[in-house]
C-alpha cells in the first residue's frame, strides 16, 4: 500500500512489512533524550514521551497521547546520537482519532506551531494503522544526520482530537566524535643514505 504526494512534497512509504522483520530494525527508541522530548498540545502533561516504546509494547492501548484544544500535535524529538532515519510507523487512534498527515523537520529544535507552518523536509500522507505494519520511509539523503526530529501532526480523520499509541523509528546510529584528527606521516621505505652513522651491527658496534 503507497500513499500519493501532498502539497508538493514527496510521499515514500506507506508499505506494508512484515511485523517479525520490522522489530529487528525498530530499535531507534533508545536513542531518544527523552528527558528533553517536548509534546505541544498534549492533553495530559508528560504523555508526549508514552509513545516512544518497545517494538513489542507497540499494541498496548494503556499509554497514549491525545491532543488537548484541537486536533494538532507536534513533537521536538532530540537524540542522544546522530541518526540516519530510514522509517517512520506511527499507530494512531481509533476511528477519526488517527493522525492523517505528518510532516517532519530536521535538526530544528524547540519548534513552534508558528514555526512549522514553513515547508517541511518531507511530508505524508498517513493511513490508518492499528497493527503496526505501515512503514513511510523517508529520504535518506535528507535524513542522514539527525540529531533533532520534529514531527508535526495538522490533522485526522475527522474527529476533534488526534490519539497516537506509538511512534516508531527504524535507521541507524552512530555516535559524534567530537575530537579532532591526527594526522600521522609514515616514512613506508627508509632510505639508507639517512641511516649510515646510525648502523650497528649485531653486538650494538657501528658498521663503516
Amino acid at each position: 500500500m503507497s500513499c500519493g504526494g501532498h502539497g508538493g512534497h514527496s510521499c515514500d512509504g506507506g508499505h506494508e512489512h512484515d511485523p517479525a522483520e520490522l522489530g529487528i530494525s525498530y530499535s531507534l527508541y533508545k536513542k531518544i533524550d527523552l528527558t528533553n522530548v517536548e509534546c505541544l498540545n498534549e492533553a495530559v502533561e508528560n504523555s508526549g514521551k508514552d509513545v516512544f516504546k518497545p517494538w513489542e509494547e507497540r499494541l498496548s492501548t494503556e499509554k497514549f497521547v491525545e491532543s488537548d484544544v484541537d486536533e494538532e500535535l507536534l513533537y521536538n524529538i532530540p537524540f542522544t546520537d546522530q541518526i540516519k532515519l530510514k522509517g517512520i510507523i506511527v499507530i494512531g487512534g481509533e476511528n477519526g482519532h488517527h493522525p492523517n498527515k505528518m510532516r517532519l523537520f530536521k535538526n530544528r529544535a524547540h519548534m513552534t506551531f508558528d514555526e512549522v507552518r514553513d515547508k517541511a523536509d518531507q511530508e505524508f500522507e498517513l493511513q490508518p494503522d492499528s497493527s503496526g505494519t505501515l512503514e513511510y520511509n523517508t529520504k535518506i539523503v535528507t535524513f542522514s544526520s539527525v540529531t533533532h526530529l520534529t514531527i508535526h501532526f495538522p490533522s485526522n480523520f475527522g474527529d476533534e482530537v488526534t490519539k497516537v499509541y506509538y511512534i516508531g523509528f527504524k535507521g541507524e546510529h552512530t555516535k559524534a566524535h567530537r575530537h579532532g584528527v591526527t594526522l600521522c606521516n609514515y616514512e613506508t621505505t627508509p632510505q639508507f643514505s639517512d641511516h649510515k652513522d646510525k648502523v650497528l651491527d649485531s653486538v650494538g658496534r657501528p658498521v663503516m
